[in-house]
């Protein structure tokens, strides 16, 4: 089979992989249907996380089941699935409390040794604990799945920022970010019942997108000038609760604040910088709290799903170009260079 392979900075390529195959009985074979680039797959790409010469890439994917081992009862040949970005086994304590990315079994699509999502087929360890099943006539609405496959990461990822912010009915709500976690951020902020969101960001067509999912207000500004504009929106004050979505020292120093007092961060952007932009001197006078990490989807899809079945929210929209298989090493330089937001890869 085809697959994404990454040789080093800015070199992805497509090659031939071996076929995926169960070797434990608690594994399926799944093959893709849609899959894409993530927004985190660009620091590998851009040499700034390390990754091993010829290691697969990518870990978002929905498919059809091809085969299951002999241990597996709640997918069989033929379901329509959702992968989320982590692989869990769904029966640890960890995963019982609906936190799956600290289960001790789970592991990340296209670490060593693993499949990675961007790739015809992929071998999925405990699928039972892992994959999602999906009304099976889902799989032939075109239209359907890009917002599907949008719940096995950023909109999974930009709800977590959403509910370890505290985002309630009638609160106001800031994201820093445009990318498509902040994005589906701001759609989980509306879905969540915010009164007021405030959207952090300057390239017009992410804002556009922005104000589509339920952004009330738009701030251009970085910096010191961003805490300032969202400091005179809010009266002086702050938001209740502010979604963290890029993961630099600056904007987790402008996340903070712009926090109201008493008031939370959610933050999901994958950490690059350390922890220098956490004041916790500031924290600590003004009562504001951090919580967020890595998105549990699994936890988090079902719950989702509803909501992209009966079209109340859209996460798909995010995605603003399809590729084929042989596209994906375009795609990558056009998400480096910010002609695309969000690539879709189509089988």
């Amino acid at each position: 089979m085809r697959a994404t392979v990454i040789h080093g900075p800015n070199d992805i390529r497509v090659e031939e992989v071996p076929d995926p195959v169960v070797r434990h009985a608690t594994d399926a074979v799944v093959r893709v249907v849609n899959a894409c680039i993530c927004g985190s797959d660009l620091w590998a790409y851009r040499g700034v996380a390390s990754r091993t010469a010829g290691q697969r890439i990518g870990h978002e994917f929905l498919g059809i089941v091809e085969a299951v081992g002999s241990e597996v009862r709640d997918v069989r040949p033929g379901d329509f699935v959702v992968a989320p970005f982590v692989w869990s086994d769904g029966t640890c304590d960890f995963c019982r409390e609906g936190l799956h990315t600290s289960c001790p079994q789970g592991g990340f699509w296209g670490e060593i040794g693993s499949d990675g999502g961007q790739g015809e087929a992929v071998r999925v360890p405990f699928a039972d604990g892992t994959l999602v099943r999906l009304p099976g006539e889902t799989a032939g609405e075109e239209k359907l799945l890009p917002s599907l496959l949008a719940l096995s990461d950023v909109m999974s990822t930009g709800h977590h920022a959403a509910v370890t912010a505290g985002v309630r009915p009638g609160a106001t709500v800031a994201v820093v970010g445009d990318g498509a976690v902040g994005l589906c951020g701001v759609l989980a902020a509306r879905r969540l019942g915010a009164e007021r969101i405030i959207a952090l960001g300057r390239h017009e067509a992410r804002t556009a997108i922005a104000r589509a999912f339920g952004a009330t207000d738009v701030v251009a500004e970085r910096g010191d000038d961003a805490v300032e504009a969202v400091r005179e929106l809010t009266g002086g004050q702050g938001a209740h609760a502010v979604l963290e979505a890029v993961g630099t020292e600056q904007s987790m120093r402008t996340a903070i604040a712009i926090t109201r007092d008493g008031g939370a961060v959610g933050y999901v952007g994958v950490p690059h910088g350390g922890s220098a932009g956490i004041d916790i001197g500031r924290m600590f006078d003004r009562n504001v709290s951090l919580r967020g990490g890595v998105a549990p989807a699994r936890a988090y899809i079902p719950e989702l799903l509803p909501d992209v079945l009966s079209g109340a929210i859209e996460p798909g929209l995010v995605f603003d170009r399809t590729v084929d298989l042989d596209g994906v090493p375009a795609g990558y330089r056009a998400m480096d260079d910010r002609t695309a937001l969000k690539v879709r890869i189509a089988f």
